[in-house]
């Protein structure tokens, strides 16, 4: 190791766009569906409400429902949540698709691919060595560390096993920030 310190690159892991969902549709049995334009429909029954988040199969385009809440007094609400789900709030729509609990409610597991991008600040990395990289996901956005790595630096996945110093798992996906240390080749 170097007795210089070492440089500390900041990766950033973006959505691009709302993922896909797993979710099997009645009518052609297509495994994918979409939020689309992300619509939510709000029923009033007395002092109730039910609200949806709308979803459209990706080959046939018919419309299902995702509960988002069930006969929910009205007074429970936060107003502004409230007008969010009446406006079809563009974040709400994405913070209750990204929300783990309305997935394990309705039974649908997010589809990430071509969803997401790394934004990697350019770098020399032939100047100093060894290099801390720290990694933050915007969403939670599930990915392999040695394949996010070897994207971001360009190297193989066997090198980044190799080169690579690491807290956690490299062949584990996680969706949580993270900091690695690239070593210098051989």
């Amino acid at each position: 190791m170097s007795s210089q310190p070492h440089i500390v690159l900041p990766w950033v892991v973006r959505r691009t766009r709302l993922p896909l969902l797993s979710l099997r549709c009645v009518d052609c049995r297509s495994a994918s569906a979409t939020t689309g334009e992300g619509r939510f429909r709000v029923n009033a029954n007395g002092k109730l409400l039910d609200v949806w988040l709308l979803v459209r199969c990706v080959s046939c385009d018919r419309t299902s429902k995702l509960t988002v809440h069930e006969r929910a007094p009205v007074r429970s609400f936060d107003p502004a949540e409230l007008d969010g789900y009446l406006a079809n709030d563009p974040e709400l729509v994405a913070s209750t698709l990204l929300d783990p609990l309305l997935a394990r409610r309705n039974r649908f597991t997010l589809q990430w691919e071509g969803a997401w991008r790394l934004d990697v600040p350019p770098a020399r990395l032939d100047e100093a060595w060894p290099v801390q990289v720290e990694i933050v996901f915007e969403d939670p956005v599930p990915v392999r560390p040695e394949r996010l790595i070897a994207q971001g630096l360009g190297l193989s996945r066997n090198e980044v096993l190799r080169r690579i110093k690491c807290d956690i798992p490299l062949r584990r996906p996680t969706s949580t920030g993270f900091a690695f240390t690239v070593m210098a080749g051989d």
